[in-house]
């Protein structure tokens, strides 16, 4: 990180300006007392009421525990402090809404997993699992693989909804999850040449696991609140296990991405061993600078109070760390031999060759049909089709040269192409 472009830092409000309504619901809280308790007064978050709201809206229990006894506190945890923290009213909003869908998921889980002792049987085979710091290529590559039929990534609807609402379709299903995807584009237009997000998309893990209430989705979009990585990961097994008993037979093989399962390598074999890792690479002056970037705007929808500094420093310690271990380790033979990489500039020049190529290391067929889909979706989807997210690395917090320095032992091991 360099200290003196850190220090140089601008704060979100110098970078965005929010749109009337959202500028205008926020001064909703200056209205009725003002500032912080003012979004308080407005949107309260109460644990209790929360539960009993949740549990009344699903006709009453009992409701199991989706095979974790104390998983209302991790609620009861991030409840507390969601509620400290400086959310503005439209960030308030959104984290209660979040929390309250999360904890009908959790119920409603719970009750079929209590009802259906064969859930816990269903085995997950050779996930795939998409890994690698973002702006690397992880959603191209999710999203190309998913056009695989014999690959099935999990739809938003899946994640927030597993469990179908009571007489909806599948059409209302998808329109139930819109607050948690194309909202946020609402809230901050630029947010979408970032990052898309569509309710007919498949998803993060992040977002599968925002009802173990102790996943990343939570310090991700709010900052300092706890987490549970271990508990999150056993949480996702479960729910893919209800997915899997649910969905359609054969079975297709379970496809899932997450840039946060590099820094979490061991815990993710420990619950898939026999999963393929297909880990994403580019340049670092270009990933480091963006997943600060996406994640200071992530927390800026919520809040006028964004930590950016923090964010460089954490997140480049964290990324950095990772990426050199897993490299070293890999090249060490401490990690299963079951990685394939993926490089950004490859798939931009050749991507039905790159995934072809990919599909071989992992012994699967890639078929001709697949590759006619991957030409059609990216000929349809044109790179900076809501616009183009450009940054340097200094606006961020980075130099280009101190990157290049502390991520040598993972540039080197992959001979990452660099881009000027």
């Amino acid at each position: 990180m360099g200290e003196a472009e850190i220090a140089k830092l601008r704060p979100m409000q110098e970078r965005y300006a929010r749109p009337d309504w959202v500028r205008r619901t926020c001064a909703m809280g200056e209205s009725v007392g003002g500032g912080l308790e003012g979004a308080r007064r407005i949107v309260p978050m109460d644990a209790e009421a929360m539960l009993e709201t949740a549990e009344r809206s699903l006709g009453g229990g009992p409701f199991g525990d989706f095979g974790e006894p104390g998983w209302r506190d991790h609620y009861r945890a991030l409840v507390a402090a969601a509620d400290a923290l400086p959310l503005h009213v439209v960030g308030r909003l959104m984290t209660r809404q979040e929390i309250l869908r999360s904890l009908r998921t959790r119920l409603a889980i719970g009750r079929a997993w209590a009802q259906e002792p064969a859930m816990a049987e269903e085995e997950i085979v050779r996930p795939v699992i998409v890994t690698g710091p973002a702006r690397s290529g992880t959603t191209i590559t999710f999203e190309l693989l998913a056009l695989d039929p014999d690959l099935r990534g999990p739809m938003a609807a899946d994640a927030l909804h597993p469990i179908p609402l009571d007489g909806a379709s599948e059409a209302d299903r998808l329109a139930a999850s819109e607050c948690e995807q194309e909202l946020w584009a609402d809230v901050q237009p630029e947010f979408a040449a970032i990052h898309e997000l569509r309710s007919d998309l498949p998803v993060e893990c992040v977002t599968l696991t925002t009802a173990s209430f102790c996943g990343s989705h939570w310090p991700m979009v709010l900052g300092a609140v706890p987490m549970d990585p271990v508990a999150t990961y056993a949480f996702e097994k479960r729910l893919l296990q209800l997915l899997q008993f649910l969905g359609p037979r054969p079975q297709p093989t379970w496809l899932l991405k997450t840039p946060g399962h590099i820094m979490m390598i061991d815990l993710t074999l420990a619950t898939f061993p026999d999963a393929w890792i297909v880990q994403t690479h580019r340049d670092p002056a270009k990933t480091m600078p963006s997943t600060v970037s996406t994640t200071a705007m992530v927390q800026w929808l919520r809040t006028d109070r964004v930590d950016v500094a923090q964010q460089v420093r954490a997140i480049g310690a964290a990324f950095t760390a990772a990426l050199n271990s897993v490299a070293v380790r890999r090249r060490e033979g401490d990690l299963p031999n079951r990685f394939v990489d993926v490089h950004f500039q490859s798939l931009m020049r050749d991507p039905v060759e790159t995934l072809r190529r990919a599909y071989g290391e992992m012994e699967r067929p890639f078929t001709t049909e697949h590759g006619e889909r991957i030409r059609q979706y990216l000929a349809e989807k044109p790179k900076g089709k809501f616009g183009v997210h450009r940054y340097t690395p200094e606006e961020w917090g980075f130099t280009r040269s101190e990157l290049h320095a502390s991520l040598a032992p993972y540039i080197d091991a992959f001979g990452i192409e660099l881009e000027g």
